[in-house]
């Protein structure tokens, strides 16, 4: 029975990958070559495999070794990111990819603003919008693969998740300029159209479902589609009904002349735009300095809201 890896060795696996050269990954580690050779055999030992076979020019991988190389890169960047202390943090050199989770209707009305806040305050940092089911949301955060989930996102309300209210959003309806509706939808006219409804991250269409369902109203729904990224141009040559948050139907008339809002009959509760994050990263200098950013760039938001509210509750 072999015995288990030292995990001194991964570093070495990275650098032969890096330099193709044992002298040259020796280097870059501090290493003496003989070090760097003994290392490597080891490697191979426990692997039961070559890993890297000279060639005329350089040291080349096997299809294990490049296996391992994209495991180790993970879990050497894991370490780093959990046990380096605050004090190195460098915003403005940081190369750490920022993630987002965020649905298709935030990227469109919320994330050029807030690209923008990120790449001035960390310039070399890329930036990852991601829009994962709602459980690996979750585990994302918890993970730290995901940074941020930035929207509505009912289910992170368990007591380990803090959240931060933004701002407060309500509910509009959106037809094609030319529908025969006119000015504010009577409930008999809302009730006798078709409607559009997106089936996505965007959670928001459940509380119009619960509130219809609470009143014991039934709307004929006749498109559902996986993405609102398509409304307008569905909506704009059609004469069907959608109703979405305030942000994004007024984001739509502003594309393009097609769209208007029509007042609705019905009253619907205003949701929460909230950013969320797992309690493991609450103290991170990282993890606030970011929150920090994303709560400053929304209470300079210009679209149509209410006021941020930016009490912290977990």
């Amino acid at each position: 029975m072999r015995k288990g890896l030292d995990l001194r060795l991964l570093p070495v696996l990275a650098a032969l990958s890096d330099h193709r050269s044992v002298s040259d990954a020796a280097a870059s580690l501090g290493m003496t070559q003989p070090q760097m050779s003994i290392a490597l055999n080891r490697l191979r030992q426990y692997f039961n495999d070559p890993l890297f076979i000279r060639s005329a020019h350089e040291m080349r991988p096997t299809p294990r070794a490049t296996t391992l190389v994209e495991a180790t890169r993970q879990i050497l960047f894991r370490i780093e990111r959990d046990l380096a202390p605050d004090q190195s943090f460098d915003l403005a050199a940081t190369q750490r990819p920022i993630t987002l989770a965020m649905t298709d209707a935030g990227e469109m009305v919320f994330l050029p603003r807030l690209f923008n806040a990120l790449k001035r305050a960390a310039p070399q940092a890329i930036v990852h919008s991601v829009s994962p089911p709602a459980r690996q949301v979750s585990e994302g955060l918890e993970t730290g693969d995901i940074d941020l989930a930035i929207g509505y996102f009912p289910d992170l309300q368990r007591s380990n998740f803090f959240q931060q209210s933004l701002f407060a959003d309500g509910f509009a309806t959106l037809v094609r300029r030319d529908h025969p509706v006119d000015g504010r939808l009577s409930l008999e006219q809302y009730l006798g159209h078709d409607h559009a409804m997106v089936r996505s991250m965007l959670r928001s269409q459940e509380v119009v479902e619960r509130e219809l369902a609470r009143r014991r109203l039934r709307r004929h729904v006749a498109l559902v589609i996986p993405h609102v990224t398509s409304l307008p141009v569905i909506v704009a040559q059609t004469d069907l009904l959608v109703t979405l948050p305030g942000s994004v139907a007024r984001y739509f008339t502003r594309l393009g002349e097609n769209l208007r809002i029509v007042g609705s009959p019905l009253e619907l509760p205003t949701i929460e735009l909230k950013q969320h994050w797992h309690r493991r990263f609450h103290d991170d200098a990282r993890s606030r300095w970011l929150r920090q950013l994303v709560a400053a760039t929304f209470q300079r938001r210009t679209v149509q809201a209410l006021p941020p509210q930016l009490a912290v509750a977990h």
